[in-house]
Parts: structure tokens; sequence; C-alpha cells
């Protein structure tokens, strides 16, 4: 699928998303926990279309170290927004095997694109700054149930 059809896609599935629609937050997605190092992160998943679509929308707060793993069917270029975001985000691109390809910050409630620099299946968003203050950068591997180990 093209960029310009993953986006129209997107679009189509926030229009019709109900979180998005009633402008609530998702707070029960499935849960997994991922290794940054020594740093353990609280990872929400969304896998689904309507997951996806809706991310973080909405949310007030997040813990310091909780995240939202987004989880895609096969590898391609991933292009993050933050329509309806409130909080200040990073996201990271994540390879299969757990390595970030590149972070983005990303401000609230913008509609600039943020995308990964080479086809990927998982993004992280974690609070902004999260990265930062814990030296993670492109090339750091991260662990978990999702990723693959070669």
């Amino acid at each position: 699928m093209t960029p310009i059809l993953t986006r129209l896609l997107i679009f189509a599935l926030l229009c019709c998303s109900n979180s998005y629609a009633q402008g609530t937050p998702q707070m029960n997605l499935p849960r997994v926990t991922l290794t940054a190092g020594m740093y353990l992160v609280d990872t929400q998943v969304a896998s689904t279309p309507e997951q996806r679509a809706t991310g973080l929308m909405f949310r007030k707060q997040m813990a310091a170290a909780e995240g939202m793993l987004f989880v895609f069917e096969q590898p391609s270029e991933q292009c993050f927004w933050m329509k309806n975001t409130l909080l200040p985000l990073t996201a990271a691109f994540v390879a299969d095997d757990g390595t970030i390809v590149n972070l983005a910050d990303m401000a609230p409630q913008t509609t600039d694109s943020h995308c990964s620099a080479k086809p990927v299946r998982f993004v992280l968003e974690m609070n902004q700054g999260w990265f930062a203050q814990k030296g993670i950068k492109a090339g750091f591997k991260l662990s978990g149930p999702p990723f693959k180990s070669h």
C-alpha cells in the first residue's frame, strides 16, 4: 500500500472510530512489558486499525514508564501525526528485531507527518524526552515478546 493510501485509510478510520467520535482516550488495550536496556516500559498495544487510528488521542497524561506500541501487519513506511493528541510524544520507529530505526519528537495537536526512515512494523510512542533522558538513540535495541530475535 502506498503512503498516500495508508494515510487516507487512517483518516477514514479516524472518522469512523468510536473513541475518536466520542473524544475519549482508549485506556484498556492489551499490555506488554518491553525492555530498553535496564528500563522497563509498561506498553499498551494498539494492533487493530481502530486502535492504531485512535492511539494516544485525548489522553491528558501518561506515566513516565508507560508507552503505546503500534503493531502493523507488515513492514512499510509508517507516518504519524498528533491531531487530537494532547501530550508531547516521541515516536520510535522500530524494526522487527527491536532495533530503533529513527526517533521523532512530535508536538501536541499538530498535523505534521513524522515518518519512519525505512519500512517498519512497530512504532513505540513515549512521553517526549523519555528516550533522550535514558540516552536511547537510533540503533538501540529494545526487547520483548513482539520483537523477533535474530
